[in-house]
């Protein structure tokens, strides 16, 4: 079965740095995976995300209409995204900075105060793997094990000394989210 996922938020936000997290993270499950970014020409502060679409066979494409899961980091992000959310999919949002709304009735919403709790880590650009962790709480397809793994593979030699602080931001993101029957 393929499901699609979509992390969405500003420039300098790491949305693309989770999306491919993401998708190394299925590939270690031996998922077949496609990452697509889209973002404008700004450096920081300007729209970004990206899909990813996973599959246990062949991917048909990215870009779907509809998605499973929507990561939304802002509220310009929200407001773009809530209706790409299939009826029966989940978006979380970063209760920080998108105020609290539930404009649809056929879709599961959780609320995380993302961003404050990076900030309690003392790091803002944790906000990202934080999210990694409410999703992955929440869709119960990931193993903690495979984004450790994904995290240490995606991150750039000139960050792994960042790598202890992404675990700890991931930790606190699968407390987010209380655990679910499957």
């Amino acid at each position: 079965m393929e499901e699609n996922f979509i992390f969405a938020g500003f420039g300098g936000q790491g949305i693309l740095l989770a999306g491919k997290i993401l998708a190394n993270a299925f590939m270690l499950e031996g998922k077949n995976v496609t990452w697509y970014p889209c973002y404008g020409a700004e450096m920081r502060g300007g729209t970004v995300n990206c899909e990813i679409v996973v599959s246990n066979d062949e991917v048909s494409s990215v870009h779907k209409k509809d998605t499973d899961f929507a990561i939304v980091l802002n509220q310009l992000s929200f407001d773009k995204f809530v209706s790409r959310v299939k009826a029966g999919g989940t978006i979380i949002a970063n209760s920080s900075l998108v105020k609290t709304l539930k404009p649809r009735s056929d879709i599961k919403y959780i609320f995380a105060p993302i961003t404050e709790i990076a900030q309690k880590l003392g790091e803002l650009k944790t906000a990202n793997i934080i999210s990694l962790g409410v999703l992955a709480s929440a869709c119960h397809q990931l193993t903690t094990d495979s984004l450790y793994k994904a995290i240490d593979y995606v991150l750039p030699a000139h960050r792994k000394n960042l790598l202890q602080l992404n675990l700890e931001a991931l930790n606190l993101g699968f407390g987010l989210v209380a655990p679910q029957a499957v």
